[in-house]
């Protein structure tokens, strides 16, 4: 079994993408096993902080009448909207003070699945002499694909922690990583 202490080198960058109440069971849109990933991630923060590398949160953060919204024409149901208790991280994942967190479907006029999409993210990544990005998160298929392709996109080696994610079905799942292997991306799986 992989030991993300053993993996994790200068350099390295760990993205948690969209670990957020509404994506788990009980949620607005929750992914099936969505807070599994939540003692994954935790293991990799650790090792992170162990090693003193950046971490990073991304939220879903939509308002109200966003044009992803089903009540607004969109493909899902309402969900992740500011400063509701849907839209807050899970509860049991471990929180870095010092970490960054980059906020996305913000925007009025479209969605923005991936971190990288108007974010400035790419620039902050370059700025904290990140390389290597590690990825974890919600949904595999949705908006943890969509990261990581703009990842590459930007010029960076990206890895997706497999075990660390969920998709929004298992065949999406199945193509995305796919997907992503054809761009790629990396994946470690268990």
């Amino acid at each position: 079994m992989l030991k993300p202490e053993d993996f994790l080198q200068q350099g390295d960058g760990l993205l948690v993408v969209d670990v957020q109440v509404d994506f788990c069971p009980g949620g607005a849109l929750p992914i099936p096993d969505g807070d599994k990933v939540v003692p994954v991630v935790n293991a990799w923060i650790e090792a992170a902080l162990n090693k003193n590398l950046p971490i990073y949160y991304s939220l879903d953060w939509h308002p109200e009448g966003h044009p992803s919204f089903k009540s607004n024409g969109g493909d899902w149901p309402d969900h992740c909207v500011q400063n509701t208790p849907g839209a807050a991280l899970h509860a049991d994942l471990r929180i870095v003070p010092q970490s960054v967190v980059i906020t996305k479907g913000v925007r009025f006029d479209q969605d923005q699945l991936s971190v990288f999409h108007e974010t400035g993210f790419a620039e902050k990544l370059r700025q904290d002499g990140v390389k290597r990005l590690l990825v974890a998160g919600l949904a595999l298929d949705v908006c943890v694909l969509a990261t990581v392709l703009d990842g590459v996109k930007s010029g960076f080696e990206v890895w997706v922690l497999a075990d660390g994610c969920r998709p929004v079905t298992e065949e999406g799942g199945k193509k995305a990583l796919d997907a992503m292997r054809q761009a790629g991306v990396h994946i470690v799986e268990d």
